[in-house]
């Protein structure tokens, strides 16, 4: 009788049934692995209330740091609870955190795009990173989180769509991921000085993250999500084109003007 049992658990069907309660928490698993390589990222902010790597928040934009980490991370809170709500069966309380969701992007999105800008204001010109000066960089900055909201929007509009819906919210935190994940030194040493460093910049650690997921997705389920894949490979371009804009003479000319 044993023998049947193990046989049973180990035909095509089970295996199946097993793979396939693996994907419906596939967005729960990536949304809480986002969250922990932000906090990662961020650990500094979250932990010392301080600015990467060690040293104190700026003062002129100290309150715009805290009030953007403040309303970023209860985002990303609602991020890894939204998925798990929709596996568990609680559609109406999904719904109706969907609506704050909404309403603090809008918030997520104006004072990252104000901390982007002040930044480049307030940091010192010779400061370099990624041998970007402060304008030059703020490029990363201010159209990242400028995809985070646009892929937001996409995913707020597709909300009866959970096939193009999820992928949209997923792209949308990988848009922003680059910011944290230029802070985990141990992965960033890994590829600052290669010709991945050179391509993709701060982008590419995030884009690594983002083809696991892509490759795991299809594992998974057995098929290729078509928005997923198609979108990855647009933040693919988008973070070669930003480190090639940044440097630009016409960067520079919208530099002058926001600033």
């Amino acid at each position: 009788m044993n023998a049947t049992r193990t046989k049973s658990l180990n035909t095509p069907q089970a295996v199946g049934h097993a793979s396939k309660d693996l994907a419906r928490y596939f967005y729960s698993g990536a949304a809480l692995l986002l969250f922990l390589l932000m906090f990662l990222g961020f650990q500094q902010f979250y932990v010392h209330g301080k600015a990467y790597p060690g040293r104190e928040l700026t003062p002129p934009i100290r309150t715009l740091i805290i009030l953007h980490g403040v309303a970023m991370s209860t985002w990303m809170l609602l991020f890894v609870a939204q998925p798990l709500l929709i596996a568990s069966g609680n559609r109406r309380v999904h719904m109706t955190l969907g609506k704050v969701g909404a309403g603090l992007t809008v918030v997520v999105v104006f004072l990252g795009l104000r901390l982007g800008i002040e930044s480049a204001r307030v940091n010192p010109p010779d400061l370099l990173l990624w041998g970007l000066t402060p304008p030059q960089f703020m490029a990363v900055s201010v159209i990242s989180i400028t995809m985070f909201g646009t892929l937001v929007a996409v995913a707020i509009w597709k909300r009866r769509q959970p096939e193009l819906h999820r992928p949209m919210m997923l792209l949308a935190v990988l848009a922003a991921m680059p910011a944290a994940m230029d802070r985990i030194d141990p992965i960033k040493s890994l590829y600052a000085e290669t010709v991945f460093g050179t391509i993709w910049g701060p982008f590419f650690s995030t884009l690594v993250v983002g083809l696991f997921l892509v490759g795991l997705h299809w594992t998974l389920t057995r098929k290729l999500s078509r928005p997923l894949a198609i979108g990855y490979a647009g933040l693919v371009l988008m973070g070669a084109i930003i480190m090639r804009l940044a440097p630009s003479g016409l960067w520079e000319s919208f530099t002058n003007f926001l600033l």
